[in-house]
């Protein structure tokens, strides 16, 4: 039992470092299609990267901040702004953007798991828990195009996003109700959001948009 304790704790970190660096990675080509200086680049990375989980400690009153208690985030994040910095050019953007959306759809999933179960330990209500999740998942994209002057992707793609990590919110607390593991609801939350979004970029599924 204690192997396979360190097993799924290793593996929640390991896809918990790469989600990180999907979402990083998509503050960083922001920054460069806006012609931003090596300054600006780092910070939109940063921001997306980490905005989700700092607004979720603000409001759960978590301190230190996550990214505080693991400082080789940080030190990840920097490096990766670097070396794209470095090696990134035009004609990478359009293939790299959408090799990162699988990693992105993962990332999703387990940032919302981490949302709820930080919300739910606390002894907050469900639905808090879910919304924090969602915040949690969702809201380092939306600081990443407000930084940028653009309307957030999650709210004008139309293929669903933050509804997927609200639905699988809704699966973590459900099991957590019934007494099931924390590893299986962090599992099936993470499996539920990411296969939704997966879907959704495959299908190429669309949300209705508002109508005049």
């Amino acid at each position: 039992m204690p192997n396979v304790q360190l097993w799924g704790e290793t593996l929640r970190l390991l896809v918990e470092i790469a989600a990180t660096a999907a979402f990083a990675l998509s503050g960083i080509l922001e920054g460069a299609r806006k012609r931003l200086d090596a300054v600006g680049v780092c910070v939109v990375g940063f921001l997306a990267a980490f905005g989700g989980g700092t607004l979720r400690d603000l409001l759960l009153d978590q301190r230190p901040f996550f990214w505080v208690r693991h400082v080789e985030l940080l030190w990840g994040v920097l490096g990766l702004c670097v070396l794209a910095m470095f090696f990134l050019r035009s004609r990478h953007f359009a293939p790299t953007e959408k090799a990162i959306q699988w990693p992105d759809a993962l990332g999703l999933g387990l940032f919302a798991a981490t949302g709820v179960h930080q919300s739910l330990m606390l002894e907050l209500p469900a639905l808090v828990a879910v919304l924090m999740g969602l915040i949690t998942g969702v809201f380092g994209g939306v600081l990443r195009d407000v930084v940028c002057n653009e309307i957030p992707t999650a709210f004008h793609d139309h293929r669903p996003y933050a509804l997927c990590a609200f639905v699988g919110g809704w699966v973590y607390v459900g099991l957590w109700q019934l007494g099931a593991p924390g590893w299986l609801a962090l599992v099936a939350c993470v499996g539920v959001t990411a296969g939704l979004r997966g879907l959704a970029l495959w299908r190429n599924w669309q949300l209705p948009a508002w109508r005049t």
